[in-house]
């Protein structure tokens, strides 16, 4: 019995040393102390990061690269809608003549351009374009400055005969040497004249259809 108790002892050496004599383990520190300060700045630093990365995305998608607005297109013809609707007096739709009726406002045929230029200007170099579309037969290949995306649906005339100008979407066309597009045609831009129809239009004699009616996703989304 005195060696069973013996072995017991050799076995298990600090059963009998009390447990505020017992040596304390102390773990090894695997980092350095400026570990935390480095991981704080880390974080903080990639949070500012992808902050301005935001804002300067949110900054570029509304420039002119991204919109377009503002930048001349160049046509095969330097159409001038200063001179032809504040020079000459020009009425936009003897040139648009489906903005009434349709919901594309139209492009006017050469036939339209030929009924002034086959007198007026009728040997100028830089209406040649013209001519030669005329004799051949075949459409000048405007460029469009306005252009929404195929899943928008847009009506000229049901914005015209609600009272909304030419001038509301387009700009100062008749000021206008060579055409732009004047506004972004982002889907906020419509927002802010549905939201508030009254601002935008002229509203004698004219129905104005609620807010909550024109920002219905169906719409100008069908």
């Amino acid at each position: 019995m005195d060696d069973l108790r013996a072995r017991s002892a050799v076995s298990r050496p600090e059963s009998n040393v009390p447990r505020q004599t017992r040596p304390s383990v102390v773990m090894a520190q695997i980092f350095n102390r400026s570990t935390n300060t480095l991981s704080r700045v880390s974080i903080f630093g990639a949070v500012f990061i992808i902050a301005a990365l935001i804002t300067v995305w949110g900054v570029m998608i509304r420039s002119p690269y991204f919109t377009e607005a503002r930048v001349v297109r160049e046509q095969p013809v330097p159409f001038s809608h200063k001179h032809h609707v504040s020079g000459i007096g020009i009425d936009c739709r003897y040139c648009h003549t489906s903005v009434e009726e349709s919901s594309f406002a139209g492009i006017p045929s050469t036939k339209t351009c030929m009924n002034c230029h086959s007198q007026v200007w009728a040997d100028s170099p830089m209406l040649e374009p013209v001519r030669a579309s005329y004799r051949e037969d075949r459409s000048l290949q405007w460029t469009r400055v306005n252009d929404l995306p195929d899943f928008v649906y847009f009506d000229h005339s049901i914005h015209v005969h609600r009272g909304v100008q030419c001038t509301t979407c387009h700009g100062p066309v008749e000021q206008m040497p060579m055409t732009w597009r004047e506004n972004t045609l982002f889907m906020e831009w419509c927002l802010q004249c549905h939201r508030h129809p009254e601002r935008y239009i002229q509203t004698a004699g004219k129905s104005i259809d609620s807010p909550r009616k024109l920002t219905n996703c169906s719409i100008c989304h069908r």
